[in-house]
């Protein structure tokens, strides 16, 4: 089959469209012929050498595709012709992908592949992280990278929950669809003093952080007593200082956490969470956002893209 390898890590020249093979299926999996593939960041710092496939993954990027089942195990529910999307250790930029069965979803009815490939690795992510932060009802949350595909998710995702929601994006347009996906107040976190304008609204309960170091004291700063800081990227820095004093009078937490590296009984209980909670959402309180659709053999085009800073929602790859 034809998958988007990367020859030698390093900018978006470093795809090449090859015959590969991938690892027959065991008892437990299924076999699925992709149709689409979301582009996230992650592909990008695997394309750069900088974050690796983990043990027993496919070597090529994609962590998220919808498709239509090829084969599926006789103990599972699926059947072959089944319309499908997967969270993915890797692999989805690709024609086919073996994957554990307890890692797909349905297509949700009335969206096309495309959307569904777009919506998997972002609503796990913000669910994963929105439980790991326990995040209730009436609560404010601050999702930074409002204008991601993490952060478009991350707003209707928790307006669906009950919360007030903070966004920032930059520039006044970004900002202003993001209110339009259901966020209480957008900020354009390069021309409004964001933290500021957090803590005259009583400060943040809960922080969706992509941006890492740069913002780790500003964050702080923004929350709330009792307040969780939950970082998922690191955009813009992977160390910074911490002031404990400040931590300790919040009485404030920071958590870390992946997606990726987490092991498969995990994943599973991520994705069943997704479809118990955020499936039935869909496609009327949360909504795909989708900037920009390329072909497979454009990925390095798909990663100039969303590495131009440009990019509202998500980039997808058709095959």
């Amino acid at each position: 089959m034809k998958a988007c390898i990367v020859v030698t890590p390093g900018g978006p020249e470093a795809f090449s469209l090859a015959d590969v093979e991938i690892e027959p299926p065991g008892g437990l999996d299924a076999v699925m012929r992709i149709t689409a593939a979301g582009v996230n960041r992650a592909d990008v710092l695997q394309r750069q050498g900088r974050y690796p496939a983990p043990p027993g993954a496919p070597s090529w990027p994609g962590l998220e595709a919808a498709g239509t089942l090829l084969e599926a195990p006789a103990s599972s529910p699926w059947r072959a012709g089944d319309r499908v999307c997967a969270l993915l250790p890797g692999g989805g930029y690709a024609e086919r992908a073996v994957v554990d069965a307890s890692l797909l979803l349905p297509v949700p009815d009335g969206l096309s592949d495309v959307e569904a490939a777009s919506l998997v690795e972002a609503a796990c992510t913000v669910v994963s992280n929105l439980d790991e932060a326990r995040a209730l009802p009436g609560e404010t949350l601050l999702v930074h990278g409002g204008s991601g595909g993490v952060g478009t998710a991350a707003i209707q995702i928790a307006k669906a929950r009950g919360m007030r929601v903070i966004a920032t994006a930059g520039g006044a347009e970004r900002a202003a669809r993001c209110a339009a996906l259901g966020a209480d107040v957008a900020l354009d976190h390069r021309a409004d003093d964001w933290v500021a304008a957090v803590r005259d609204l009583g400060g943040a309960d809960v922080i969706l952080d992509v941006v890492g170091a740069a913002y780790l004291d500003a964050n702080l700063r923004a929350l709330r007593t009792g307040g969780r800081l939950v970082v998922i990227g690191m955009q813009k820095g992977a160390r910074g200082e911490l002031d404990l004093g400040l931590l300790l009078a919040r009485r404030a937490r920071v958590i870390g956490t992946t997606l990726r590296a987490r092991p498969l009984a995990e994943r599973a209980a991520i994705v069943a969470r997704v479809r118990e909670e955020v499936w039935p959402l869909v496609p009327d309180a949360v909504r795909p956002v989708v900037h920009a659709t390329l072909p497979l053999e454009r990925a390095g085009d798909a990663h100039r893209l969303l590495e131009s800073g440009e990019v509202f929602g998500k980039v997808v790859l058709t095959v």
